[in-house]
């Protein structure tokens, strides 16, 4: 990474303590208001009084791991917390150059501890006063109206813009831009402000330099089976397509179910400092952190005060596109890294989003000029019915013993522009940690000549093709199971040869193997590869086996493009199931720092590439799931729910099943309305030691 470092020269007193944010603060809560508001003052105080800033990003600057493992503990034992400076990291940028900037703020101490220039590959993420700005330049060009004009579109047509990251290529991508795809709100209806624009792409793209704010060229679109543009003409209209409830005609027949908890939530949750939430549940505890890139954060994860993960947060994502046409080929989104979950996250809704007694979170972020941006309702907390937990029927006596099991979900959703993502961390009473992603919204589509098929893409609506596409995410896993020297296991189950011993060749033998190097490692589901965290140090009472967490991974079709491509280059964490190294203070996020147009080497294959010791280490691991995305034509309009999810359970942590203290299932406390029939089984059993050898009795 190319740097150039800046001098200090904030006039702001460099010892004055600010104690209403070093005292009242946790360390782990997110930057309040004011935090936010001092940060942009003292970047601004660097500068010249007129210098214009434009800030990307302006969030918690994490102590070090090595601070905050004795914070915590001293939590955790009733001891004071030895004090720790509140810090915040900006990201930003000289208004109209391609002068980028990242400097981390001491706000306890009033001042700017490091400011650094970055190098001339390096971009900054979208915001969205930037995101408007673009749409602005591209509709208002003087040339891009000139190609609007030969469409001949109705009088009063609205063209929408949707700005995309450039994307990168190696050619000519040094400066940062915007791609942006033209559509149309239906010509029918132009006063519908929500109409499904998705259904009206045109062949007309505008890239926008995000320097200058202007419009650098207008590409034209293939509509074909090849790379071969048309002259625009008249454009053929299509019927609409919509997906809004009062252009349907709805079903009649669906009756109210609500979720009831007349005496309240089962959790607990409680204000650290401002803005931190710390939740308690069913022998659960951690904090609740948000941020602009991550969005949810969940830290000092513990069971029953027994340590388990030290931070966990979802790291990067990865939306690579089939299209290997012009310029569709550079169609790559890193929603996180090139925009942030945070600052796309939704202001959630009660009953329509989260259902039952909820919780709601609230967070601030920054705006573009540095000033705090409150934003309502980004997390929801709420409890939900998952089904029977266990249940075991005693069939000669017909007794059953049966436990529901009750989940605690921490949800969070965001809009990327035409899709969704819904994502939750999901807590059960077995000890189990879940994490959660439903992906549905709107396809991006493109503008196709009628009568044609392509292999790349599924024709969803006249005139409109939905490109096959990938979504792959990483989410990062920094383990503390019982302390923080772990290691990663893999076990195996393999077939015993046939021998005197194994005559039948039935037997089979479940092998363990510890990864000592950092790597990226791959499931096996023929020998049924299952990898697990450990703490070698800290032994079962019962069978004598670390302690330890099992990984379920859900198999996904690792990156399609050929690693040379920028698509496999840059999405260092698509080619393998997961990543483990050895921790390191600021490596948080898979794809690098920074995504956007960016070059790769700078993200998890690269730090595994150092094969650091990771036995009994502070590891941290990347754990990657996803979809290939075929498309299909029920995916248009609006695409229902696809549902992916990776579980953390427990394996020889616990001396027996965690959820036998769940209380029984019973009617007076579930008070369902079903009736359910009495099932008994005839048996017959030995009663051993009595008159007679043996005596067989019907229990009917």
């Amino acid at each position: 990474m190319s740097t150039e470092h800046v001098p200090l020269t904030s006039a702001i007193g460099a010892t004055e303590r600010l104690t209403s944010v070093s005292l009242v603060s946790h360390p782990l809560a997110p930057l309040t208001s004011s935090e936010i508001t001092k940060s942009a003052e003292l970047i601004q105080a660097l500068y010249p009084a007129k210098t214009n800033l434009h800030f990307k990003v302006v969030t918690l600057e994490e102590p070090s791991k090595g601070q905050l493992i004795p914070y915590l503990d001293a939590e955790h034992n009733g001891q004071k917390p030895p004090s720790l400076d509140r810090k915040a990291f900006v990201c930003y940028y000289i208004r109209n150059t391609d002068k980028l900037h990242e400097a981390i703020v001491n706000l306890s101490l009033q001042r700017v501890e490091s400011n650094v220039r970055l190098g001339p590959s390096l971009h900054g993420p979208g915001d969205a006063q930037e995101i408007l700005l673009v749409e602005k330049v591209a509709l208002e060009d003087e040339a891009v109206k000139t190609e609007l004009a030969k469409l001949s579109l109705p009088e009063g047509t609205a063209v929408i813009s949707d700005p995309w990251i450039y994307g990168s290529d190696g050619v000519d991508d040094e400066r940062r831009m915007y791609q942006c795809f033209l559509y149309l709100r239906n010509p029918h209806d132009p006063s519908n402000l929500d109409s499904n624009h998705y259904a009206f792409p045109l062949a007309i793209s505008p890239v926008v330099d995000t320097v200058d704010l202007k419009v650098v060229r207008i590409d034209q679109l293939p509509t074909g089976i090849d790379h071969t543009v048309h002259p625009l003409g008249p454009l053929d209209i299509h019927p609409p397509n919509e997906y809004t409830p009062e252009h349907q005609n709805l079903r009649t027949d669906l009756k109210p179910l609500n979720v009831v908890q007349p005496q309240g939530t089962s959790f607990k949750a409680t204000s650290v400092g401002e803005t931190g939430e710390m939740i308690e549940w069913q022998k659960w505890s951690f904090m609740v952190g948000f941020n602009q890139r991550e969005g949810i954060v969940l830290y000092d994860v513990r069971y029953d005060e027994r340590s388990l993960f030290f931070r966990l947060s979802l790291s990067d994502m990865n939306i690579p596109y089939a299209d290997p046409r012009w310029p569709f080929h550079r169609k790559a989104a890193f929603d996180l890294g090139d925009a942030g979950a945070g600052q796309m996250t939704n202001n959630l809704k009660l009953g329509c989003d989260c259902l039952g007694s909820i919780h709601y979170l609230h967070t601030v972020l920054s705006t573009a000029d540095g000033e705090p941006f409150p934003m309502e309702n980004v997390v929801c907390i709420h409890e939900q019915d998952a089904g029977i937990g266990w249940k075991h029927t005693n069939y000669r006596t017909g007794k059953a013993a049966v436990v529901r099991s009750r989940e605690l979900v921490i949800q969070s959703i965001i809009t990327v522009a035409n899709y969704e993502y819904i994502m939750s961390f999901i807590f059960n009473q077995a000890g189990e940690l879940g994490y959660e992603v439903r992906a549905t919204g709107i396809l991006s589509t493109q503008p196709i000549d009628d009568g044609i098929e392509v292999p790349w893409g599924t024709v969803v609506h006249p005139g409109v093709l939905a490109t096959h596409h990938q979504h792959i995410f990483s989410l990062r896993v920094d383990p503390a199971i019982e302390g923080h020297h772990n290691r990663l296991v893999y076990e195996e189950a393999h077939p015993m040869p046939r021998s005197d011993f194994n005559p039948y060749g039935v037997g089979y033998t479940v092998e363990e193997t510890l990864v000592e190097k950092s790597a990226g490692l791959d499931l096996n589901p023929d020998v049924n590869r299952t990898f697990k965290i450990q703490n070698s140090a800290v032994r079962n009472p019962v069978n004598g086996k670390p302690v330890g967490y099992k990984i379920q991974l859900p198999p996904f079709q690792k990156m399609i493009a050929d690693p040379e491509s920028f698509h496999s280059r840059r999405a260092e964490f698509a080619d393998h199931n997961l990543y483990v190294v050895r921790h390191r203070d600021g490596e948080l996020y898979a794809g690098g720092k920074y995504t956007n147009q960016s070059r790769g080497g700078a993200g998890v294959r690269a730090w595994a590439a150092r094969r650091e010791d990771v036995a009994d280490a502070d590891l941290v691991l990347y754990l990657q799931f996803g979809l290939q995305h075929a498309t299909r034509i029920e995916d248009f309009p609006v695409m229902p729910c696809e549902v992916i999810k990776v579980a953390l359970k427990p394996s020889n942590f616990f001396d027996k099943n965690p959820a036998l203290d769940v209380p029984p299932s019973r009617q007076e406390f579930n008070r369902s309305t079903l009736v359910a029939e009495q099932h008994r089984q005839p048996a017959v059993e030995a009663a051993v030691g009595q008159d007679h050898a043996a005596c067989c009795s019907s229990k009917l």
